[in-house]
């Protein structure tokens, strides 16, 4: 039991070093001669924020590499322990999510856009599991931030990727869009993001998650707005970012303010 709980540990160490290191050269070198960000670019769609929302990659993996060193030196494998337990199951959960997060890197510079999807779904996956086991689980204050909340941040965020993903594979295929509008299209997309985000918002009570979305639709917001962007190009696509932003905001303040026995993580 020991050694196997050593092992885990060891194991999302050097998952997650590997994850971040792919992802710093494949913007280095870069992987294929193009960036992560120049092959989102070469899919043009009306989903995407601007570039200085991806800025939070650096929070992300701030976060989860507190979290893996944190799990390294917490819960001694001495005997059984319900927390070490959890430090396992989400150490699997997190370790394959890494391990998928690196090959989608590879899978997106080399433009296999259905392999990158079916990638993405696993790491959504994986952050499903770890925040339901997370959820049901009781910590301390310290634990919270040093556990549920780089969880929570990373969850919001490949959310948001998810359906990005799926935007991209769209584009990729040429997908005649049931004979819907592009704009329209976007409009769906947007109103479902939202949709799923409220509910999982609501579902946690983790308010770092829906702050997460939030970040996420006003990038998709200011690259409407902005003369670098859209420029107010696609008005209506404007108004529904904005209600969507009102309904996040409005689940926010809800959860925090009246929603009894809440929790912020």
């Amino acid at each position: 039991m020991k050694a196997k709980t050593i092992s885990i540990k060891v194991f999302v160490l050097i998952t997650f070093i590997v994850m971040v290191a792919m992802n710093a050269l494949a913007n280095i070198i870069p992987i294929n001669g193009i960036t992560t960000g120049e092959v989102s670019d070469s899919y043009p769609n009306l989903f995407a924020p601007t570039g200085l929302t991806f800025a939070i990659w650096g929070v992300i993996y701030i976060l989860l590499a507190v979290y893996t060193i944190y799990q390294l030196i917490a819960f001694k494998p001495t005997g059984y322990s319900e927390k070490a337990h959890i430090f396992k199951s989400v150490g699997i959960a997190f370790s394959i999510s890494s391990v998928a997060n690196t090959i989608w890197i590879l899978a997106w510079h080399y433009g296999n856009i259905p392999l990158s999807l079916v990638l993405m779904l696993v790491i959504l996956v994986c952050l499903a599991v770890i925040n339901l086991i997370l959820k049901n689980n009781r910590f301390t204050l310290a634990e919270k931030l040093l556990i549920k909340l780089p969880f929570s941040v990373y969850f919001g965020w490949i959310t948001v990727a998810t359906i990005a993903n799926v935007t991209t594979l769209l584009v990729d295929l040429q997908w005649g869009r049931f004979g819907l509008s592009e704009v329209l299209l976007t409009i769906i997309i947007l109103f479902v993001g939202v949709l799923i985000s409220v509910a999982t918002i609501m579902l946690n009570r983790d308010v770092a998650y829906g702050l997460v979305i939030i970040w996420a639709y006003v990038g998709i917001l200011i690259k409407h707005i902005s003369e670098s962007g859209f420029n107010w190009g696609y008005f209506s696509v404007v108004v529904t970012v904005v209600i969507c932003l009102a309904l996040l905001i409005a689940t926010e303040v809800y959860l925090i303010f009246f929603k009894k026995s809440r929790t912020i993580y």
